[in-house]
Formats: structure tokens, sequence, C-alpha cells
């Protein structure tokens, strides 16, 4: 089933519409691209990096890029400040945003993993919108945009109208898991000889 990105029919409590899943769960925002940052096919130079390493894949976009020096067509003149292209994200066939922060989007909360431990992670990947997998190329394209969520946040924006740019902390329990993981880091950061170890 494809996972798009549908309009919210209710109003929320701020009077702004949000976005909803297929699955009828809120996302958290109301604009998924105002969330976006850069694409991830973006280069530092500006250029379209789908269009010179995948431009089999659609050989029309990646011809009109080529024509353009494979400059994005969103981004524009780097010299100029901001995005100065004649698209906007939503225009690009390709675009794609993932988040590779590792902190959550909405509290901070920054992701503690230990090596040898199959532990849940405290931060979840969380969509705002999701690819179109239809294949039919009709329509406005979807687009796959995610940030990091934590656990706490995560389940509080998919059940409630909790949003991404609330003025959010941790959830006390977040905190208390996050210190917890700290602690044993530091455990195993510190240094024993072998002899202290194991002395009997």
């Amino acid at each position: 089933m494809t996972l798009a990105v549908v309009a919210l029919n209710s109003i929320a409590p701020e009077d702004t519409v949000m976005e909803k899943t297929e699955a009828g769960t809120t996302v958290g925002v109301d604009d998924p691209y105002a969330h976006v940052d850069r694409c991830d096919h973006l280069t530092d130079d500006g250029r379209c990096r789908f269009a010179v390493e995948q431009g089999d894949r659609d050989p029309d976009f990646a011809d009109a890029r080529s024509r353009e020096e494979f400059r994005c067509p969103v981004v524009g003149d780097l010299t100029e400040e901001g995005l100065t292209g004649p698209w906007a994200w939503a225009d690009c066939p390709h675009f794609r945003s993932r988040d590779h922060d590792r902190e959550c989007a909405r509290c901070g909360l920054a992701e503690v993993r230990l090596a040898h431990e199959e532990s849940r992670p405290l931060l979840e990947e969380h969509h705002l919108s999701y690819a179109d997998d239809s294949g039919t190329g009709e329509g406005t394209p979807s687009h796959e945009i995610t940030v990091y969520l934590c656990r706490w946040c995560h389940a509080k924006v998919h059940d409630s109208w909790a949003r991404i740019d609330d003025d959010a902390s941790p959830d006390p329990e977040a905190i208390a898991e996050r210190e917890g993981r700290r602690s044993k880091e530091q455990q195993e950061l510190g240094f024993e000889s072998a002899a202290d170890r194991y002395d009997s």
C-alpha cells in the first residue's frame, strides 16, 4: 500500500491543518517542506547528484540538468542568499530529505547507543511524508521527508495533536533512560587491568 500524506479534514485546536498518513495518524506538521534543510541529492557546490549518478533512471530529467551544468533548479545561484532557483522542493520529481542528526527534532534528546546491547533505540525515524511508490508519475510527486523523534515524542505526535515544532522538553522517563545508558557507557569506558579483573 502506498503511504502517501493526505490532508487532514478536521481543524486542529490551533486552527491549523496538520498532515496525516493514510493510517490516519498525524505527522505533526502543516507543511513537511517547511522542515527541509536540503535535498539528499544536493552537493556542496549546488549540483544535483541524482542527475549525475542516476541519470539513467530519468534521462529527460538528467538531460535538462546537464544543460544547466547539473545546477539544482531549487537552489539556483550559490552566490545569492536563500533558494533562488525557479523551482520549490515540491516541484522536483527526485527530491528526498532524510535527517541525519541523531537527536529528537522536537525535544532535543540525543541518542545514546550501547555497543554491546540490543536495547531499543531512544530515537526513531519519523516520516513527515512518504515517497510515492505507485509508479504512476501523475500529479505532484510525493517525497520522502524524515526527521528523528525520541520514542516519547514520536508517540505524542502520532497519538495526539503534538507538533514537531512545539517548545518541548524531554520526557522525564526519556531523561532517566538516557542517563542510565550514559552511566553504563562510562562504566564500559573505565579502565580495569586484566590482572585486577581476573585476580582470584
